[in-house]
């Protein structure tokens, strides 16, 4: 019932003019014909899935980027700024530039080295075939939950602005997706996400610009935040000594370790979306550059993404009376009471705020901006699932002998079926509170764990088999029972996220860190009785036995670790200056 009046009332809000519909309709002639193009240099399995590993470390850098800044980041995080203030910020600096360098440095050698496909065939090399089956299996299943989570987060923006039809938003776009990704492989998906890397920017930059100017400045947004819902608002880390001091019901621990040493670490280092990126570097040093290249980016990321959904707390009115706007979670606004009082959930605050502020002209491009990154987000998860579904699923385990041309097909058509498949789980999101709640959910459920097996594989040559995969299994299966117990019983609350008045995104980070550290405990139990494997075997895989190859010739300036360190210094800096 929610869902049916949800689509069959649909309010426009802005109508779009010819110059807008010309820059829509061109920017989609576009990268159907990069995808067209590209198809001829994709006749090969390792060109199809792994763009041929001739990637410079600026185009793999962008593309790392671009795979993560999808419409779900510009939506979804705009809208969880609203919910939780600038705490939203932490998801792109500590949450995000230290496990970038981290991959960098520490763990790109073994990937690049063992020359893999993919996050499950690094687990095959190291743990053997059940662990790769395994993290294979729910990886499949995570991307296209995400995918769809993508296609539900562009036809709302299209149905809140123009009142587009939910079902021809989804499939329009989803179509041109599945097109230019079967035709062109990972290649096509590369070259796309720099080019929507671009136009992001360009479009989503109007928003906190002219909103800036409304509200006097920054100084000024945060003397209207203030006003109107409280400091607590406002600061980065300064409420975070206790639960009930900020908006997120979190404390530092949970950012701390939760966010910062479980969930970012796994998603950045073993998200196989963006690790895939990585891989497809011409060599190891651009592959360690590529995170850091996109380190520095993704620090000046909150400037389009966060800022829209603190000026939505500040400058967001009713144009009819005047009154500030208060959004609510989704699965109120959804609910029939909810369309009938016309109320709009957090994750229409990007929406909101771009119908206020773009004209003709300046909407198109804005949309445009929403749209790129609705279809940078989902191919990367398509690409992601085509790559895990041939390699590490059907060729592993369904049909293990065949030649390379098969398997390129079977990529292709997995492309458009993870694309089908998708669209069917675009309505799960009306359930959580808000777009980034659920995404941050099935990090708890999938990669917090996934991290825990990988950085024991890579740094413990004692970890045996058996172990990886016991204690991946331990780990998701816990996540899952911890969220499954809240749902049942929510003052499991007090146990689980060590505070009764947390929020859903707390509950994330420290079910994220318990499923982690359950992880690794039973792999370090289940490894200490069972038989190591030699270390000749482990050659390539794990620190200790593996030669590393030295950048110590190099000049300075050319070092990944110079520039490493460098990002390093710019994020203390920002986190002090937003205390």
């Amino acid at each position: 019932m929610n869902l049916a009046l949800l689509l069959l009332a649909p309010s426009r809000m802005v109508r779009l003019g010819t110059v807008d519909v010309i820059i829509i309709a061109f920017y989609f002639a576009l990268v159907l014909g990069i995808g067209f193009y590209l198809k001829r240099q994709a006749n090969t399995g390792e060109d199809f899935f792994m763009a041929g590993r001739e990637m410079t470390a600026w185009i793999a850098g962008l593309a790392f980027l671009s795979a993560n800044l999808g419409a779900l980041e510009l939506m979804g995080w705009a809208g969880s700024a609203y919910q939780y203030g600038i705490l939203a910020t932490h998801w792109y600096w500590i949450g995000a530039i230290p496990a970038m360098l981290f991959l960098a440095l520490v763990m790109m050698p073994f990937y690049y080295i063992s020359k893999t496909h993919s996050v499950p065939g690094y687990l095959k090399l190291r743990f053997g075939e059940p662990s790769r089956a395994l993290s294979a299996i729910s990886f499949a299943f995570m991307t296209v939950l995400m995918s769809g989570v993508n296609m539900y987060a562009m036809a709302k923006v299209l149905q809140i602005v123009l009142g587009w039809n939910i079902h021809f938003s989804i499939w329009i776009a989803s179509i041109t997706v599945a097109i230019y990704v079967a035709l062109g492989g990972l290649r096509s998906a590369i070259f796309n996400e720099v080019l929507q890397f671009i136009l992001i920017w360009a479009g989503a930059l109007l928003v906190p610009i002219l909103g800036l100017v409304e509200a006097g400045g920054f100084s000024g947004l945060k003397a209207r935040i203030v006003t109107n819902f409280g400091a607590e608002y406002t600061h980065l880390w300064s409420t975070l000594g206790n639960f009930n001091d900020n908006p997120m019901g979190i404390n530092w621990v949970g950012i701390v370790f939760g966010l910062c040493c479980v969930i970012s670490a796994g998603y950045w280092t073993t998200d196989f979306l963006v690790v895939q990126r990585v891989l497809s570097a011409k060599d190891l040093r651009s592959a360690k550059m590529a995170p850091i290249i996109g380190s520095f980016f993704k620090m000046a990321v909150p400037f389009i993404v966060i800022l829209p959904g603190l000026l939505g707390l500040a400058v967001l009115k009713d144009p009819n009376t005047g009154a500030l706007i208060k959004l609510v979670p989704e699965s109120v606004a959804t609910t029939p009471s909810g369309i009938a009082q016309g109320l709009h959930s957090y994750n229409d605050v990007l929406p909101l705020m771009l119908a206020r502020y773009c004209g003709p002209g300046l909407l198109g491009l804005g949309m445009t901006a929403l749209i790129a990154g609705f279809m940078s987000g989902m191919a990367g998860n398509v690409t992601a699932f085509s790559t895990v579904w041939t390699y590490d699923i059907y060729r592993a385990l369904i049909k293990k002998e065949a030649d390379d041309r098969h398997y390129l097909n079977m990529g292709r058509w997995s492309t458009i079926v993870g694309v089908i498949v998708s669209i069917g789980t675009a309505y799960l999101v009306m359930r959580s509170a808000s777009i980034m709640d659920y995404v941050q959910a099935l990090f708890s459920f999938f990669i917090a764990p996934l991290f825990g097996t990988v950085l024991l594989g890579m740094l413990w040559q004692r970890a045996t088999n058996a172990a990886g995969f016991w204690g991946l299994f331990a780990g998701t299966a816990s996540s899952l029972g911890m969220w499954a117990w809240v749902y049942r019983d929510p003052s499991a609350l007090r146990y689980i996220a060590m505070s009764p008045a947390a929020k859903p995104m707390a509950e994330d980070m420290y079910r994220a860190l318990w499923s982690c550290l359950i992880c690794v405990v039973v792999t370090v139990v289940v490894s200490l009785l069972t038989k190591p494997r030699p270390e000749a075997e482990l050659k390539g895989l794990v620190y200790g036995a593996t030669e590393i190859p030295s950048e110590g010739h190099l000049p300075l300036l050319q070092r990944p670790a110079f520039w490493a360190g460098l990002a390093a210094v710019i994020f203390v800096i920002l986190n002090l200056i937003f205390w």
